[in-house]
């Protein structure tokens, strides 16, 4: 990073300085990634019953927000170049940027193995890749303004950069607020859980069925199971572990089990097609959603 600052401000590129910012938003991501897996590791507590493992998530998210943020300064510098093109040393900048290539290349891979498995990983994986793309592009840069004279390649070189980040931050950021807002993981299909469940022998209906990701790899159910007065609870709640342990890959479970004849929630389908209370248990539900049968 301190190395392409300091190049690019010798030889006047703004691809190298764009590079060297964004090594700085590098720093403090893989700082802040190391700062989520130390908390994330931390057991849970009374106050936080699910321990910090969110921190990983919000760590990926603000990296994906700094991505974007400094993808914008770019193509705004880059622009401005385009306007009053200014000199550039060309052979110069393209040494800096192989020293930076070669950097880039090693981080990527240390990062590599574990990119796809966890989201602030990967993270701090996109943050090295898109340096390891402007260190390309800068070289390629640098050759065109020392062979052809096209000053012009430097501001190209940027946004080309700035395009190829941003793409990958937004996926990021997408991601990462899927989870804070606690959506159905993308691997899941809900409908396929729900049939999975309602396949199991014994299972005469459910209601309030909820998958979400805790962290990166840890998923989460939660379920309301009807069942007949012929099979036990803990007979069918093992059978039912074990198939979404199977098939889903989800261990982090909260099942409520309730005999046809004693259910706690008494839910029928109203006109709508949606789930709704009967008018005489509604009442004994607080708030409005509740009370509007929803």
């Amino acid at each position: 990073m301190l190395a392409e600052a300091v190049g690019g401000w010798l030889t006047n590129s703004l691809a190298l300085v764009a590079d060297a910012g964004h090594m700085l938003t590098d720093v403090a991501a893989l700082t802040l990634t190391l700062c989520a897996i130390w908390f994330g590791s931390r057991a849970a507590t009374s106050r936080k019953t699910y321990g910090y493992y969110r921190l990983e998530i919000l760590a990926a998210f603000v990296n994906g927000i700094a991505l974007v943020l400094l993808s914008v300064w770019i193509v705004v510098e880059a622009i401005e170049r385009f306007n009053s093109p200014q000199e550039v040393a060309g052979l110069q900048m393209s040494l800096i940027a192989t020293g930076g290539l070669a950097v880039n290349i090693v981080a990527a891979f240390l990062l590599h193995a574990d990119h796809k498995h966890d989201l602030n990983m990967r993270g701090a994986f996109l943050h090295v890749m898109g340096d390891l793309l402007g260190s390309v592009m800068a070289i390629a840069a640098g050759v065109a303004i020392m062979v052809f004279g096209w000053l012009w390649a430097d501001a190209a070189g940027s946004i080309l950069i700035s395009l190829i980040i941003v793409a990958s931050a937004w996926r990021l950021i997408m991601e990462s607020v899927n989870v804070l807002l606690e959506g159905t993981p993308a691997h899941i299909d809900i409908a396929t859980v729900e049939t999975a469940i309602l396949e199991t022998e014994g299972v005469a209906g459910i209601h309030d069925l909820h998958v979400w990701t805790i962290s990166s790899g840890i998923d989460a159910l939660s379920v309301h199971i009807s069942h007949g007065d012929s099979i036990s609870h803990s007979e069918l709640l093992a059978t039912v572990r074990t198939k979404l342990h199977d098939r889903f890959g989800i261990d982090h479970l909260t099942i409520q089990m309730e005999t046809l004849s004693l259910e706690t929630e008494a839910v029928y389908i109203c006109e709508t097609g949606t789930r709704c209370f009967e008018p005489s248990k509604a009442d004994t539900f607080s708030g409005t959603a509740a009370k509007a049968g929803h």
